[in-house]
C-alpha cells in the first residue's frame, strides 16, 4: 500500500469496485478500501448454514438496473437468467385460487385474473404496464449519462398524461384509476414500497420515486437472476477492477476524511489489520451513505435526516418445494416469479398503518424470490439432484424505529416467525415441513433485520438504498456548473465524490453510482 494515489475509494462494494475498475483503466493510482475481510458489501453470495453446500445471495437478489454499457465497457463476463413468470399472488382466505402472471402467455394471465374475480383487470394490467414501458423507454438510456433537467425528461417521455400520473401525482391516483381489484392493486404497489416505508397515497411522493426505479430497469422493468448468485456480479466487477491496476484493500476501516477542498488534496486516516495510515488522495469517493460519510469528514447530518429501513429478509433454503393450495399452478411457475404473500392493496394500507403504529403487520406483506429455480448452479450437484431449492423472503412495513440494539434477537425471531406464519396462510402445507437442516440439525432459516444490515454492512438504519430515492433528474433551476453537479454525485466538498446508492440515481445492485461517479472525475 502506497501513502499516495490519485483516488481513493472508500467501501469496496459492488459501485466502489465499479468506479475503480474504470479509473484504473485511465492509468489513474487506485486504491480501495474495505473495512470487511471481502468486497461486494451487499452484492455477494455466502454458504449461509453451516454445512450445507448452498451459496445464497444473501442481502441482494435480483438485478435489473445494471447497465449494459457497464458490462460492456468493463467486460463484464456476468449472465443474467429472465424468468419466464413475473408473479404468482395466492387469494388471501382463499388460497385455492390465485393470480398467475405469465410473461409469454397473455391467455393465460387473462384467464387467471378471470379465476380470481377480477377479469377486467386483465387489460387494465396491460393499460398500466404499458405506461410504465413508455417511461422505462425513453428514461433508462438517460442512467449513465449526465443528469437531464425536469423540463428536458418531461419533454423526453412526451406524454403529459403519464407524466402526471407518475411523477406529479401519488401513486395512488393511476393504480386506482386503471386497476379495481384488490390483488392486481396490490401487485402494482409493491414496487413503490420496496424498502421505503410509505403509504400509497402518500404526497412526499417516496412511493412514485421507489417505483420509477422498479419498473425502467433495462427499458423493460424485467428483474433477472444472476447466474452464479450476486457474488458472481461482486466477482468479476474484482477482477475488472484488479485487472486495470486497483489496488484493493480489506480489512482497511476509513476513520476519517480530511481536506477535499478545491486544488487540495485530502487526507485519508485509514487502519489496516490494526495498524494506522494516513493516505494522501487527490480524489476521494464515497461508496457510503450520505450519513457516513458527514461522520467520516466530521460534519454529521442532522438526526432528522438519519436514513431508516423498513423490511425484514428471511433466506431459506427447502429440501423440496412447498405444496400449494391451488392446483391448477405447479409449485416451479408459482415460485419461478415473484411470489406475493398476503400484498393485497388493503393488506399493504393496513401494514403501512401497523407499522406507524409501532406493531408487526399482521399478516406480514411479504414476496419472496427463488434464484435456484432460474439458476441451479449456486447448489451443489448433490442437492441439485436431491431437489433443493432455495428463497429468499422480503417482509414489507417493518420500520427501523421498531428495533433497537437491545431487542433485536427478540425481533428477529418474532419477524422471523411472522415471515414464516403469513406464508404459511397461503399454502397447502407448513413451510416448516419442507425446510433443510444445517450441519448441526438446525433449520435453514436466516432473518436479517435493518439493524443486522447496519451492523454488518454500515448500511445507515438498514437502508437498501442509503437514504431517501431522488428523481433521475435534475430541477430547472439546478446548478450545473461541475461536472459533480451535472453527474448527480456531488458533495460539500469538491473532491470528494458520492459513488454508492447514496448518489443521485443510485440504489439497487447497478453500478451507476460508480459510473457515474468515475465519470465526473474524468470530466474534472
Amino acid at each position: 500500500m502506497k501513502k499516495t494515489y490519485d483516488v481513493v475509494i472508500v467501501g469496496g462494494g459492488h459501485n466502489g469496485l465499479t468506479a475503480a475498475a474504470y479509473l484504473a483503466r485511465t492509468g489513474r493510482s487506485v486504491a480501495v478500501f474495505e473495512r470487511l475481510d471481502h468486497v461486494g458489501g451487499a452484492a455477494i453470495s455466502t454458504e449461509a448454514f453451516e454445512g450445507v453446500d448452498a451459496r445464497l445471495s444473501r442481502y441482494s437478489y435480483l438485478v435489473s438496473l445494471l447497465p449494459q454499457r457497464i458490462i460492456d465497457d468493463l467486460g463484464l463476463e456476468i449472465r443474467l437468467a429472465r424468468r419466464r413468470y413475473s408473479s404468482y399472488t395466492p387469494v388471501p382466505g382463499a388460497p385455492e385460487k390465485g393470480l398467475l402472471v405469465d410473461n409469454q402467455d397473455a391467455a393465460t394471465t387473462a384467464a387467471s385474473f378471470a379465476r380470481i374475480g377480477e377479469a377486467s383487470d386483465a387489460a387494465g394490467f396491460a393499460t398500466f404496464y404499458g405506461k410504465t414501458a413508455r417511461l422505462a423507454e425513453k428514461l433508462w438510456p438517460s442512467v449513465t449519462d449526465p443528469l437531464l433537467t425536469r423540463s428536458e425528461v418531461r419533454d423526453l417521455v412526451g406524454d403529459d398524461e403519464i407524466w402526471n400520473a407518475f411523477i406529479e401525482r401519488p401513486l395512488a391516483e393511476v393504480i386506482e384509476a386503471d386497476l379495481t381489484g384488490d390483488i392486481a392493486r396490490g401487485v402494482a404497489l409493491t414496487d413503490g414500497l420496496i424498502g421505503t416505508f410509505v403509504s400509497a397515497e402518500s404526497e412526499s411522493l417516496d412511493q412514485n420515486r421507489c417505483f420509477l426505479y422498479h419498473v425502467i430497469g433495462g427499458g423493460t422493468g424485467d428483474w433477472d437472476v444472476p447466474v452464479g448468485g450476486m457474488g458472481a456480479v461482486s466477482g468479476e466487477l474484482t477482477r475488472a477492477a484488479r485487472q486495470a491496476g486497483a489496488e484493493i484493500i480489506t480489512s482497511a476501516e476509513v476513520t476519517a476524511i480530511r481536506g477535499g477542498s478545491a486544488g487540495r488534496a485530502s487526507e485519508v486516516d485509514v487502519t489496516v489489520e490494526g495498524v494506522s495510515h494516513t493516505i494522501n488522495a487527490d480524489w476521494v469517493l464515497a461508496n457510503v451513505s450520505p450519513w457516513v460519510l458527514g461522520e467520516l469528514t466530521g460534519k454529521p447530518l442532522p438526526a432528522s435526516v438519519r436514513p431508516e429501513g423498513a423490511q425484514i429478509k428471511v433466506n431459506l433454503l427447502l429440501r423440496r418445494l412447498p405444496k400449494l393450495a391451488d392446483t391448477s399452478v405447479t409449485p416451479e411457475q408459482a415460485f419461478g416469479g415473484t411470489f406475493h404473500i398476503n400484498e393485497n392493496y388493503s393488506q399493504l394500507a393496513a401494514g403501512y398503518a401497523s407499522g406507524v403504529a409501532g406493531e408487526i403487520p399482521s399478516p406480514l406483506p411479504c414476496e419472496i424470490y427463488c434464484h435456484s429455480l432460474s439458476d441451479p448452479s449456486i447448489l451443489s450437484p448433490e442437492l441439485r439432484a436431491a431437489g433443493y431449492q432455495t428463497l429468499t423472503v422480503f417482509g414489507l412495513h417493518v420500520p427501523h424505529a421498531l428495533l433497537t440494539r437491545k431487542n433485536n434477537n427478540e425481533m428477529r425471531a418474532k419477524l422471523v416467525a411472522a415471515v414464516l406464519e403469513s406464508l404459511n396462510s397461503v399454502l397447502a402445507e407448513p413451510i416448516e415441513d419442507c425446510l433443510a437442516h444445517d450441519g448441526n440439525g438446525e433449520l435453514c432459516v436466516e432473518g436479517k433485520t435493518s439493524i443486522d444490515l447496519e451492523d454488518a454492512l454500515n448500511m445507515t438504519g438498514g437502508n437498501i438504498f442509503h437514504g431517501l430515492l431522488s428523481w433521475p433528474w435534475l430541477e430547472d433551476d439546478a446548478d450545473l456548473s461541475t461536472p459533480a453537479a451535472r453527474w448527480g454525485v456531488g458533495t460539500d466538498h469538491p473532491r470528494i465524490l458520492m459513488c454508492g446508492s447514496g448518489a443521485q440515481r443510485g440504489g439497487a445492485v447497478s453500478g451507476i453510482g460508480g459510473h457515474n461517479a468515475a465519470m465526473a472525475l474524468l470530466e474534472s
